[in-house]
């Protein structure tokens, strides 16, 4: 067997007594080839009896990448064994240790043994409920690797700050086996594409120009937030019926998910609220087009009123919650947020005028905080 090479990423797992490992990293930085090698090389060197398992987010991918480069390791090494190999199963025997290759869409597998170490190959690509399916039967340490490409996601806030996590960051210049070539090409993306250098040369999270808000995802709204109103934006059919719990504290606002659900009559509506806890005194702004809506809801008893509008009003909206740091609470909320973006022209210009979709939500929060934080606009609408 020859001497193996390895890079940094090798040294991290090595030196981590953590229970998660988070490998961030450019293209061909070496990050996956490495934390294979690490557990056939050092795990499964020093351990046996373990169960090991290799996943992504479909079985395709996983055949086409971990599993292909966990074989192509084993047989340059002179380790693979046929007898080891349970093809049928996506199973390998090794000092005693099993590795299992599986796809977030096998749940039968997800849910069944348990693990002493899981590697989430391209984890960018899992869900939340993913994860926890994951953790939940992982008895020892989770790795987890990724190009960063995602302006937000659930690694980031839900992940990284844990302090179980170490957080690694690599780049193609952290593999010195790399062929010049290949850093010629990724090294042109300077010139080319100010997106993809980031993300896939310098391992950094990717930031989309036409992304509309920042923000970022917590468990829940702090104590502390002043509470300011609900906010409702109206669907049915194929639009959902969309409510906001809206809290300020200082120059941050806090929304948080309350309702996102289609085919909602204003009954249902009503029974919702009364569901979800609103007091009938609590003020809920929603759309003004919709004013035989809210006289309905007005008359069941709760205090709601059409959101002021004027020329301009969703700019003028974007542009009063743009003076804040936004934290949101709830998953379609945070799907929105990272959707809703600025029109984009045939030569990649931005427009002052953002995309109508990705935005019931987005739509319910602007209403419930526009009437109390910004200066009235008196017109058909206004609430004085």
């Amino acid at each position: 067997m020859s001497k193996i090479q390895v890079n940094k990423v090798f040294g991290h797992l090595t030196r981590s007594n953590k229970k998660i490992v988070v490998e961030q990293g450019g293209t061909r930085s070496g990050k996956t080839y490495n934390i294979i090698l690490w557990i056939i090389f050092y795990y499964c060197t020093n351990n046996t009896g373990k169960t090991i398992t290799i996943a992504r987010k479909t079985f395709p991918a996983v055949r086409s990448s971990v599993m292909r480069d966990f074989l192509e390791i084993l047989k340059g090494a002179d380790l693979y064994k046929e007898d080891n190999h349970n093809k049928s199963n996506s199973e390998y025997q090794l000092n005693g240790n099993l590795i299992e290759f599986i796809s977030m869409d096998q749940p039968q597998k997800i849910r069944g043994r348990k693990r002493d170490l899981a590697f989430l190959n391209e984890a960018n690509e899992l869900t939340m409920e993913d994860w926890q399916q994951i953790v939940f039967r992982t008895n020892g340490r989770i790795i987890l690797d990724y190009n960063p490409s995602d302006t937000y996601h659930w690694i980031y806030d839900r992940v990284i700050p844990r302090e179980d996590a170490d957080f690694y960051q690599t780049t193609y210049r952290d593999n010195p086996f790399l062929d010049p070539t290949i850093i010629l090409e990724i090294e042109r993306l300077q010139e080319t594409d100010e997106h993809y250098w980031r993300v896939y040369g310098l391992g950094e999270r990717g930031t989309n120009r036409a992304q509309v808000f920042q923000f970022t995802t917590i468990q829940q709204v702090p104590s502390t937030a002043k509470f300011l109103s609900y906010g409702l934006d109206f669907g049915f059919t194929n639009d959902p019926s969309a409510l906001v719990r809206c809290y300020q504290e200082g120059n941050n606002l806090y929304f948080e998910e309350m309702l996102y659900s289609t085919n909602l009559t204003n009954q249902d509506l009503s029974r919702r609220f009364t569901d979800i806890g609103i007091g009938r005194y609590e003020e809920i702004y929603a759309d003004s087009a919709e004013p035989k809506s809210i006289e309905e809801l007005h008359r069941m008893g709760w205090t709601i009123k059409p959101t002021t509008k004027g020329v301009d009003s969703v700019n003028a909206g974007i542009d009063m919650l743009k003076r804040y740091k936004i934290h949101i609470v709830g998953s379609n909320l945070m799907k929105e947020m990272e959707n809703y973006r600025w029109i984009e022209d045939k030569n990649g210009n931005l427009l002052n005028k953002p995309e109508d979709k990705w935005n019931h939500l987005i739509d319910a929060a602007r209403y419930g905080v526009y009437n109390k934080l910004s200066k009235p606009n008196y017109g058909r609408y206004a609430i004085r």
